[in-house]
């Protein structure tokens, strides 16, 4: 940490708790973030704080990015879609756009006028990218983009979707390219906000293409067939994003695990002053300080270039694991209230789930792992 991340964290402390923590529960209801909020964390200045400020981002790295996100985590906020937007759509545009591309969209992203969504997964193919169906077929000047994509966050308000399509079937990964393409172009349909059992605020959605026609400049960079390279280079910067997030969700639920246990009685005492509640949150913050520790050193690899696929991949994997269980026990220490809405953890442990299966599976990342060692 240094001055400015401390003087940041009290930046983003504080918006996070005015403007997200009093709308959870309306934003679970209505399945999304208000428009609004775009507008207002980039007011702030919160929003692509990694981005070189010459394309009108902060200027700063990847270690902005990750006390904003743990200040989300820290309230219950997984609804704002930051983490696609700023820490992996902007790094996406940032790293292999055109210079038109970049100061197009950077600058927009930065402000709020557009939401950005990676649209990646398909209902056929989920960590296998190169199962993908969607195609984009040139046609004169122009690309034409059909399929179908599943699981978008931030598809009901992305003016720009960067789409995972294949321009040359017969060219195996060599074949993938990633294209920019508005929202608002005829051919693109939004489906339904989909009905998750937690990240109930988050809008991931299905997102439909007929017919769509881009120009041949929307692709990233320019050069098709470079898809897969690009997200392969951009995964782990997207894995340690989620493991920054879990470390976050830990110690907040160890925190309001002690809470809770300091002041709800059972049999005459606290329930802090059992033997097996002292030492199961003993356990708890052991792996949180672990799991952080882990995090942190991945971050400090990370801004200096040296975080490589393997490592965040297993720091993706164990950090995610390891919160589901602290999260778990948690709630269990919370008893039949821990099971009700209006406690905090029972969010916690909803939410937390999915983040053992997006970003590449636990068995996924496994596999990374494995590679690498053999």
């Amino acid at each position: 940490m240094t001055a400015d991340l401390d003087d940041l964290r009290e930046l983003a402390r504080a918006f996070c708790v005015n403007e997200l923590l009093p709308h959870q529960q309306r934003w679970r209801e209505q399945h999304h973030v208000d428009r609004e909020v775009w507008y207002k964390g980039g007011s702030a200045g919160l929003l692509c704080m990694s981005i070189p400020e010459e394309y009108g981002g902060g200027g700063g790295t990847f270690a902005h990015e990750a006390v904003l996100l743990e200040e989300q985590a820290r309230v219950g906020d997984n609804a704002w879609g930051i983490g696609v937007h700023c820490a992996v759509a902007a790094h996406y545009i940032l790293a292999y756009g055109t210079e038109e591309q970049k100061r197009t969209w950077l600058p927009r992203m930065a402000s709020g006028e557009t939401v950005v969504a990676i649209a990646m997964t398909e209902p056929g193919a989920g960590s296998d990218l190169q199962g993908i169906t969607t195609r984009a077929v040139k046609d004169g000047t122009d690309y034409v983009i059909n399929g179908a994509k599943t699981f978008i966050s931030n598809t009901s308000q992305a003016g720009l979707v960067i789409v995972v399509a294949k321009t040359d079937p017969n060219a195996g990964h060599r074949g993938i390219s990633l294209l920019l393409v508005e929202t608002n172009r005829d051919g693109v349909k939004r489906g339904r906000i989909l009905d998750k059992i937690g990240q109930r605020g988050q809008d991931a959605s299905e997102l439909f293409f007929d017919g769509v026609r881009v120009p041949r400049t929307s692709v990233l960079g320019g050069v098709a067939g470079h898809g897969f390279a690009q997200l392969m280079s951009q995964l782990p910067q997207e894995r340690l994003t989620i493991s920054v997030i879990a470390a976050a969700a830990m110690e907040s639920a160890l925190e309001q695990t002690i809470a809770y246990t300091r002041t709800r009685r059972a049999f005459g005492k606290a329930l802090a002053d059992f033997q097996h509640t002292r030492f199961t949150l003993a356990e708890a913050a052991t792996e949180a300080r672990v799991v952080k520790t882990f995090v942190d050193d991945c971050v400090i690899k990370h801004l200096g270039g040296e975080l490589d696929g393997a490592t965040a991949a297993m720091a993706k994997w164990w950090s995610t694991e390891c919160a589901m269980r602290v999260i778990d026990d948690c709630l269990q220490l919370h008893g039949g209230y821990g099971y009700m809405s209006e406690y905090p953890i029972s969010h916690l442990w909803a939410d937390h789930r999915v983040a053992r299966i997006y970003g590449g599976t636990t068995e996924i990342m496994k596999e990374i792992v494995a590679r690498s060692l053999l």
